[in-house]
């Protein structure tokens, strides 16, 4: 018998590995990423199609026309299509990112071949009627209103707006008046345009059999046919930072944000920033969480994040405070990063960070699915596989002098944006 009085040794996490997925092409060329490790007989599809706002011809279009690819086909309707769905236990999604716009449709084996032809008819005849998008245009010029009364989400509008710029795609604002300018023609030449096979990337995981795979190919060499692949539209940000402070006199906290440009995965420093990010705010028990939220109470949450995108991204510092506090928080905020840039950190706090990293990693390769998205993720970025295992090294190897180093280069007062919203 164990001995119950003893805790069980605590062993650290020494290999790390992406398992490879199979790579095939459909019969129109899609290229095809299997992750088939699954046990249950459940499978997750994603298809991905790099028609994100970098791609688009006019603000809002891209997000818009992938919203209403399930509001209405030429042999569905939007309730056929949900009550379809929900009768074969299938769940059917549209993520959507700076970049890209996604199906994702989680489906039983044995339902499979009966939830392709909405997918297809989604993909091939998507209707976008005049009233659907109306109706769409509504809905979220109320949840625009509801928005722009959070001080937060007012702050967070204002920093990726001054970062990159006004018009640029990772930069712009959603507006009533963009709302407005969508007609149902802009978003049928924005499906045309992009949503095509040579424009395409497909993920499926989970209990992925042969009889599946055919089924895929009928049903998607079908509905898509090749096509040209867009270039994007990415301007180079020029803007030199400054402080913006938006008065809100009827609201009770103060919106805190500092940000710059950041990285993306293609950077040598990428990696390294990743770990400093961390211990800086990316964990709960990081330096600004410790320091304004345990020590000062300044805040109930405090955070810096990357920002990631595939031509771009940024380094954002966010927080809600009380007025009094804004002014202490901003030089707590600096104390800290300065600490970062001066002083080596201690290993004990190094092992911890490492270990809350590995600990995600694990997560990150639990089953099926979410190995799928490591890996479209790598994909998405043009990325090879095997950077999964230098994010791994990385966190496992990374020193206080390198952190201390990109401390230096990243963390400075005069590069950041900073922006106030409260009363």
């Amino acid at each position: 018998m164990p001995d119950r009085s003893q805790p069980p040794v605590i062993k650290d996490i020494q290999t790390l590995h992406l398992p490879k997925p199979e790579i095939f092409h459909l019969d129109n060329g899609i290229p095809v990423y299997v992750t088939n490790m699954g046990t249950q007989d459940v499978i997750r599809m994603e298809l991905v199609f790099f028609a994100g706002r970098t791609y688009e011809d006019k603000q809002l279009v891209a997000r818009a026309t992938s919203s209403l690819l399930r509001e209405g086909t030429r042999h569905y309707t939007a309730a056929q299509i949900a009550e379809a769905t929900d009768f074969y236990g299938a769940t059917l999604s549209l993520p959507f990112n700076l970049d890209t716009s996604s199906i994702v449709l989680y489906s039983l084996n044995k339902h499979f071949a009966d939830t392709l032809p909405i997918l297809q008819d989604m993909l091939r005849e998507p209707l976008f009627a005049a009233e659907d998008l109306e109706a769409y245009i509504r809905r979220n010029q109320r949840r625009l209103a509801v928005d722009l009364a959070k001080n937060d989400t007012l702050a967070y509008r204002l920093i990726t707006e001054q970062i990159f710029g006004s018009s640029h795609p990772y930069g712009y604002n959603s507006t009533s008046e963009a709302y407005l300018a969508l007609s149902p023609a802009d978003l049928k030449k924005h499906h045309q345009r992009l949503y095509n096979a040579s424009n395409c990337l497909l993920f499926i995981s989970g209990r992925v059999t042969d009889e599946v795979k055919q089924l895929l190919n009928k049903a998607l060499s079908d509905a898509l046919s090749p096509g040209e692949k867009p270039a994007p539209r990415v301007p180079v940000p020029d803007g030199q930072p400054q402080s913006t402070f938006e008065r809100r006199p009827d609201t009770l906290q103060s919106a805190v944000r500092l940000g710059r440009r950041g990285l993306n995965r293609h950077h040598g420093d990428f990696y390294g920033l990743y770990v400093l990010n961390t211990l800086l705010g990316g964990y709960f028990g990081s330096r600004l969480m410790t320091n304004i939220r345990e020590e000062k109470g300044y805040t109930y949450n405090i955070y810096s994040m990357l920002e990631t995108m595939r031509y771009d991204g940024s380094l954002l510092i966010g927080t809600e405070v009380s007025p009094e506090y804004v002014e202490p928080t901003l030089r707590e905020i600096e104390r800290e990063m300065k600490i970062l840039q001066e002083t080596l950190v201690d290993e004990e706090e190094l092992k911890m960070v490492r270990n809350f990293l590995l600990g995600n990693f694990l997560t990150m390769l639990d089953g099926p699915f979410n190995v799928s998205e490591v890996i479209r993720t790598l994909v998405l970025d043009g990325l090879p596989l095997s950077t999964f295992d230098e994010l791994v090294s990385t966190v496992q190897n990374i020193d206080a002098a390198a952190l201390q180093g990109l401390a230096q280069k990243y963390l400075n007062k005069a590069d950041l944006w900073q922006v106030i919203v409260g009363p």
